[in-house]
């Protein structure tokens, strides 16, 4: 017993540099855009931590930002190993970072325009003209929700209308029943996942063409692992867990995002590098 001990002893140590190695680097960090509080994206996102970290053999962690400008500068400054975020934070990550695409969701992403449904009477607010001298509610200026609102109010030629930014879909949807803004921008994801009861009390005005969503990219300096991560995710998505979360989620499952894709929201990415060279800091 004692010589075969003796034996597998320089075996054993052989492998403690690796295990140490592993356990000595820093977490993998998987940065998701805030399109809600940081308590549910920790949360939402853990089935995903747990697939990425068996990928890749060491420890993995979900992170987010303050708001989505603050997201984009982290993202440029190399903070995430995977970023997850909307079609046009992912054209500029990719243009001007050096991220990979990874994959999107299946389901459709489309921006919504809501106001208040008053009982039996419709729409408080029914058009972009009843708008005028009002104030609406976005997500922050480098929101793609956000954006896309600002261009329909504009396409409408709506003068007079304050953008105000608040911190979460839901925030939006208790400041318009409150009565203190008229209408406001959010994912029809997020409309979907408010309460029945407060769903009941609002009405969708505006609805925007299907857009790139929520896409995964891999840092450019993690290259090696992208094959890997990818391939995860998508056994991951065939497993009971991953249905749970995709179905939980309103999200389809996982498919391919493709370039063309990506640089159809260039314009919109422009529209975040202004933002980010004004050094806004404003909201979520």
């Amino acid at each position: 017993m004692l010589k075969r001990l003796i034996l597998a002893l320089p075996l054993l140590l052989g492998l403690l540099p690796a295990q140490a190695s592993a356990a000595d680097q820093p977490p993998f960090k998987i940065g998701i855009a805030p399109h809600t509080s940081a308590r549910v994206i920790v949360e939402q996102y853990q089935p995903v931590r747990r697939a990425v970290e068996a990928a890749i053999g060491r420890p993995a962690e979900i992170v987010t930002a303050p708001d989505f400008t603050a997201f984009a500068r982290r993202a440029i400054e190399q903070e995430y190993d995977v970023a997850v975020t909307t079609g046009h934070q992912a054209q500029l990550l990719r243009s001007d970072a050096g991220y990979l695409p990874l994959l999107t969701y299946k389901a459709d992403f489309k921006a919504v325009v809501i106001a208040e449904n008053l009982a039996g009477k419709g729409a408080k607010y029914p058009s972009a003209a009843d708008l005028r001298g009002t104030t609406v509610l976005g997500l922050n200026p480098s929101s793609l929700v956000t954006l896309w609102g600002q261009h329909w109010l504009s396409d409408a030629k709506v003068p007079e209308v304050q953008i105000r930014y608040v911190s979460a879909a839901d925030s939006v949807a208790q400041i318009i029943l409150a009565g203190d803004a008229s209408a406001g921008f959010i994912s029809l994801a997020n409309l979907q996942k408010l309460a029945p009861e407060v769903q009941a009390r609002l009405t969708t005005i505006a609805r925007s063409e299907p857009m790139a969503g929520r896409v995964y990219l891999m840092n450019g300096r993690n290259a090696a692992l992208r094959g890997a991560v990818h391939d995860a995710l998508l056994a991951f998505g065939a497993t009971a867990e991953g249905r749970a979360y995709f179905d939980t989620n309103a999200l389809g499952g996982y498919r391919e995002i493709t370039g063309g894709e990506l640089a159809a929201m260039e314009p919109l990415a422009d529209e975040v590098r202004a933002v980010l060279k004004s050094g806004a800091k404003t909201g979520n």
